[in-house]
Parts: structure tokens; C-alpha cells; sequence
């Protein structure tokens, strides 16, 4: 099989991509947000290829998994077939609904009665990520189902040698307080944080903490950064409104005991042996300090979490569930 996928949460697509069959990763001249083609920072199989845009019309492609609104429009253009009518599609919702886009071409709509774009079509299934973004979407005719993460396993790397917290968010100025990003001083006040990810130099500045309170790592390789966060103590997972952090599930693979605001699907990805949960930040803060300064309790915590990520978001479920959904929707 030969699906064609375009390159855009790059975690979520290293786990896609190793499944049995050939990716076709489209890959533009500037490699901007429609053909990054395969990434640097995360290790892919051979079978993911990349294929310049405007050789897609010669490509043997037998479905197209979609992940943005408008890739609709690309598919069409640069393969010379409509998905869903034409060429089997489906669609990946990772994101948790928010106001409908003003360029969706539907009524305004808030939580929890936003419509899926897709809302009036039947021939593209819509592939949700949780089951809480399942529950919140109004995906009308749109064929609905649900495949939950599944992530590979960066192996059990724990050392919590440092008494400070790791998290890991992506363009935190930017996402603001979908993120957490506003949460940070308070929680550095408890423990001090080190945070990972995309765009991160320039947050101690911005949100007024102390550089000792809050060290920064920009943009690590994957396999660098699951190393670093290992030697933290704790992760702390600050984001309010997101389907569920890849991010989160990682550090529970390493063997790191959590510590997350009880919103959205955390609630059903963290058993309570597996580190703390909760809506109020002063409980979280007092967590991962205690957390911090309890070496014995954070590692048992640790392995309980690594254990429940291992059951529920391991890789070969993942992998079955999707190859099975490709067979369904192909002749």
C-alpha cells in the first residue's frame, strides 16, 4: 500500500511512518509547511519517501491520510484526484475543537458545539486521536472513529539525577495559555523548571523568571531530549486544552513520574499510581516539589507511569489499528 501523508506533527508521523506499507512524504523547494519532507530531528524508516510536489501526478498513490483542512485543496492540485471521491481519504483530527475557523465556511460555533469542516461529507472518515476529541467534535455525516497514540518506545532511560522539572511545549509564546505557558512562573516558584522544545530561548525573558528558576533547550533531537529529560526528576504538563501531548506519554515511557492538569484526555491517560492530577496549580506545584525531593518515591511513581504508557499507547497496537482502518477504506 502507498499512502500519501504530509509532514506535520512530527512525533505523531515517526510513529505513522513505520508501519507496513510505503509513505510518500511530499517535499517542496523551500521544505516550508507543505513539503518539509522527512525531518532531521526524528529517525524514520526507508519506507517513508520523500517526493517532490510536482511529481505527485506520476506517483501510485492508493489513499491519502489528512491531517489539515486545506491539504484537500493540495491533494487535488498536485495529485490530479479529489479525496474521497477519486482517490480513498480519511482524516486525522489531532486537535481538541475550538471556535470554528472563520474560513471554514460554517456558522461561528464555540465549544462544545463546534462542526468539523467535514461535517457534511460521508466519504472522508474523520480519525480522531482521543476519545475525548471524538466526544467534543460535531462531525454530523462524517464517519467517525477513534485511534489512540502510539508512540516508539524510547526504552525506560530514567536517572532523575536533577531535582528540577522537565517540560516540553512547542512555540510556548505563541500557544500562550492553551499551552500553560502562563502557569510556568508560578510552577518555578515550586520547582525549578527546564523546558524543551520548538521556540523556548527567548520564555524566561518574556514570562520574568529567574534563568536558574528556568533553562531552556532549543529544538533537540528526539533522541538528545529523551535523554536530557531523563535526568529530570519530575515532567510537568501544564497544557490546558490539547488532545493529549505526545510529550506526556513519552515521559511516561522514559520512566518519569507526571505531573498534569486533569483537563481534556490526561485524565484517562495517567492511573493515579502514575504521578498526580489535578485542576488546581498550587496542588501541582506542591506535587512536583515534593516530587522532586523524594528521589525513591519519584522512581517507583516512574515505573508505575511507564507501565501504563506501555498497555495503553504502545506502538504495535497503533500500528494494527491503523493498517486496519487503510485496508477498510481501500478497494
Amino acid at each position: 500500500m502507498r499512502v500519501l501523508l504530509w509532514h506535520v506533527h512530527g512525533s505523531w508521523a515517526t510513529s505513522f511512518v513505520y508501519g507496513p506499507y510505503t509513505t510518500l512524504v511530499p517535499v517542496t523547494p523551500d521544505r516550508g509547511p507543505d513539503g518539509r519532507g522527512r525531518p532531521e530531528t526524528f529517525t524514520w524508516p526507508d519506507r517513508a519517501v520523500e517526493i517532490p510536489h510536482d511529481r505527485l501526478r506520476d506517483e501510485h498513490v492508493d489513499v491519502v491520510v489528512l491531517q489539515r483542512p486545506h491539504e484537500l485543496r493540495l491533494a487535488e492540485e498536485w495529485l490530479g484526484r479529489r479525496p474521497g471521491r477519486d482517490v480513498p481519504a480519511v482524516y486525522v483530527e489531532h486537535d481538541t475543537p475550538r471556535r470554528t475557523p472563520a474560513d471554514a465556511g460554517l456558522p461561528e460555533e464555540v465549544v462544545p458545539n463546534s462542526r468539523h469542516f467535514l461535517h457534511d461529507r460521508s466519504d472522508i472518515p474523520v480519525v480522531h486521536v482521543t476519545h475525548f476529541n471524538e466526544l467534543f467534535w460535531n462531525c454530523g455525516r462524517a464517519p467517525t472513529t477513534v485511534i489512540e497514540h502510539g508512540i516508539v518506545d524510547p526504552g525506560y532511560r530514567y536517572q532523575g539525577d536533577l531535582p528540577r522539572a522537565g517540560v516540553v511545549v512547542n512555540d510556548p509564546l505563541r500557544r500562550g495559555r492553551v499551552a500553560g505557558t502562563d502557569l510556568l512562573p508560578r510552577l518555578a516558584e515550586a520547582v525549578p523548571l527546564d523546558l524543551f522544545g520548538m521556540n523556548v530561548t527567548d520564555v524566561p525573558r518574556r514570562l520574568g523568571v529567574a534563568p536558574e528558576s528556568l533553562w531552556t533547550f532549543e529544538d533537540l533531537p528526539q533522541r538528545a531530549m529523551h535523554d536530557e529529560l531523563a535526568r529530570r526528576r519530575v515532567y510537568v504538563h501544564p497544557y490546558r486544552w490539547t488532545s493529549l501531548g505526545l510529550a506526556l506519554i513519552e515521559a511516561m515511557m522514559l520512566g518519569m513520574p507526571v505531573v498534569a492538569l486533569a483537563t481534556t484526555e490526561a485524565v484517562e491517560a495517567v492511573p493515579p499510581e502514575a504521578g498526580v492530577l489535578s485542576t488546581r496549580v498550587d496542588t501541582l506545584a506542591a506535587a512536583a516539589r515534593d516530587l522532586a525531593g523524594d528521589p525513591a518515591r519519584a522512581r517507583q511513581v516512574g515505573k508505575h507511569a511507564r507501565a501504563a504508557a506501555a498497555d495503553r499507547y504502545g506502538l504495535p497496537r497503533f500500528l494494527r489499528d491503523w493498517e486496519r482502518l487503510l485496508q477498510e477504506v481501500t478497494p
